[in-house]
């Protein structure tokens, strides 16, 4: 089988079914747990700070169900429902969901249902790749400049402008930096400081304030840490 590993939490508000699956992802060599919750308002505030690839997540729970979790989510991550009733097979449906499974839960069913989630995320992975994101557009005094995105080193804001600093020389770019934000692949860019958005395979090392480039320090703010971190992981030392 492949060497992806999936981030994982489980969300059941039963102690014992929470337990079981738990232990089933703990001894599957493609998951990793990094979480467990035994309701979805812990679940919606944990995933506020933490990026997970795959929920295993039961769908009858007090005060918010798991429909209603998914339902104040921006981003969802790949999702496997876990339920002891087949009545919302449907709506699980609508949900895209990569499986459905029924309490209680057998190994042979598990394994089948994390390897459509493996299948899933391999596929989305291929399209991303297929697609040419290498290079976005940008407009930086009157003209329009074809920008290839692994040759930027950082971005700072710049009044009402963003500064783009590249190998080759910088643009000064008419956009918050939010909205320039929204246009670089998160899996390459991270916002590290209000001011400063850089390119994760550029860093060569961190502290707990300060981000070294080859030629440039960066600040760190402190909420910020975390999410350098995780974002990270899975880039080759």
């Amino acid at each position: 089988m492949t060497q992806i590993k999936l981030k994982c939490i489980v969300v059941d508000d039963s102690t014992l079914q929470r337990l079981s699956i738990t232990k089933m992802v703990k001894d599957h060599p493609n998951l990793i747990l990094v979480a467990e919750y035994n309701n979805a308002l812990d679940t919606k505030r944990g995933l506020e700070n933490t990026k997970v690839d795959l929920i295993f997540l039961d769908i009858e729970m007090p005060i918010l169900s798991g429909f209603d979790l998914l339902d104040n989510l921006k981003e969802k991550p790949e999702i496997i429902f876990v339920t002891g009733k087949t009545q919302y097979a449907f709506q699980a449906f609508n949900y895209q969901a990569v499986d459905y499974l029924q309490k209680p839960i057998a190994k042979e069913r598990f394994d089948i249902a994390v390897k459509k989630a493996l299948d899933f995320h391999l596929l989305k992975n291929e399209a991303l790749s297929a697609t040419d994101e290498n290079y976005i557009f940008i407009k930086s005094n009157l003209k329009k400049h074809k920008l290839f995105l692994d040759k930027v080193k950082y971005v700072e804001a710049f009044g009402d402008y963003v500064k783009v600093v590249t190998d080759d020389e910088t643009y000064t770019v008419l956009s918050t930096m939010k909205g320039f934000a929204d246009n670089l692949p998160k899996s390459q860019f991270l916002r590290v400081h209000k001011s400063y958005i850089v390119n994760l395979f550029r860093i060569k090392n961190y502290s707990s304030k300060v981000v070294f480039l080859k030629d440039k320090e960066i600040p760190l703010s402190r909420t910020r840490k975390k999410d350098l971190e995780t974002s990270l992981e899975g880039i080759p030392s």
